[in-house]
């Protein structure tokens, strides 16, 4: 199948799982990561049994990035080819994933096959990895939000990175009719994925349950992002649509069009399951989910099941 950028899209597999008491690198592509965070989130890892490493120069500061492209590129690279190294969770989002994937090298990251994580910005990277590379990532907890996220988060964030979570996974939400459908799971921060389009990582929504979340967005650019999904042919094949937190998103100018509202005039009319209210993004609770995992949608219960770890266990 072709992606935007030509070429064909690669056969998509999951990565290895993160073996008990593996290492963790720490990769901060985005924004840069205050020193007393990383630790926060890191010694929470480290109490959880893993091992932790990450370049001296991860809290590196340049403007709104973690340092300038170069160093950012390489970093994830050094990671992504470093056989003692694991799996790879971000250090946090913010903006500036999409500078460096071209700087990036998909066929190394398939070969290395190592679970990579983080939401937000990392939306970017994950798309990314999804079509150029073939490989399967997670959505999920960051370092920076460690001491913010509950450990539940944490916990969960683990058990699909070693692949210890039982199947399937069930996440509540409040459901807004429609049926039940199954696909697979797809999406993440709203904003980087409306910037995927005319990429070579833009977003494949047929057949998919679309997962998206935002925060600090007025409702009516919550409105334009989804129109320009919509213009672009990437809402009517969905299978269905989950909604996680949109924090933040409020206009007092005008209460009568609330987030809730704008969503509902958007996803409504598709007329697939739709379900509000899952737990994951910028908030407390951020549930894990693993891009391209098979799950099922039912928009009577508000219910989201995966289906299938994201990870291959060793035998």
């Amino acid at each position: 199948m072709p992606h935007a950028g030509g070429g064909l899209v690669p056969r998509l597999i999951k990565p290895r799982a993160l073996p008990p008491g593996g290492t963790i690198g720490i990769a901060a592509p985005g924004s840069p990561i205050d020193a007393d965070k990383l630790e926060a989130g890191a010694a929470l890892w480290r109490e959880a049994g893993f091992r932790v490493v990450h370049r001296d120069d991860v809290v590196a500061r340049e403007g709104y990035l973690a340092g300038d492209d170069d160093r950012r590129a390489t970093e994830l690279m050094e990671l992504v080819e470093d056989t003692s190294v694991d799996a790879i969770v971000c250090a946090r989002g913010g903006y500036g994933c999409d500078r460096i994937l071209d700087r990036l090298d998909p066929a190394a990251f398939r070969k290395a096959r190592k679970p990579l994580a983080g939401y937000s910005d990392i939306t970017a990277l994950l798309l990314w990895q999804q079509r150029r590379a073939g490989l399967a990532g997670f959505h999920g907890p960051m370092i920076e939000y460690g001491a913010e996220t509950d450990r539940a988060s944490l916990r969960g964030l683990a058990e699909q990175l070693t692949g210890e979570a039982a199947v399937p996974i069930t996440l509540q939400g409040r459901g807004a009719g429609g049926g039940r459908t199954e696909g697979r799971l797809v999406g993440g921060n709203l904003i980087l994925v409306a910037a995927s389009l005319g990429t070579s990582w833009e977003i494949e929504t047929k057949g998919a349950i679309l997962l998206l979340e935002e925060v600090g967005e007025l409702p009516y650019r919550v409105d334009r992002l989804l129109q320009q999904l919509r213009g672009a042919g990437k809402l009517a094949p969905l299978a269905g649509v989950g909604v996680g937190d949109f924090s933040q998103c409020t206009d007092d100018r005008y209460p009568d069009h609330g987030i809730t509202r704008v969503l509902a005039a958007v996803f409504g009319p598709l007329g697939v399951p739709v379900v509000y209210d899952l737990p994951f993004g910028h908030t407390q609770r951020n549930a894990t989910w693993p891009f391209a995992g098979r799950a099922t949608l039912d928009g009577d219960s508000g219910v989201l099941q995966i289906l299938e770890r994201g990870v291959v266990r060793a035998s």
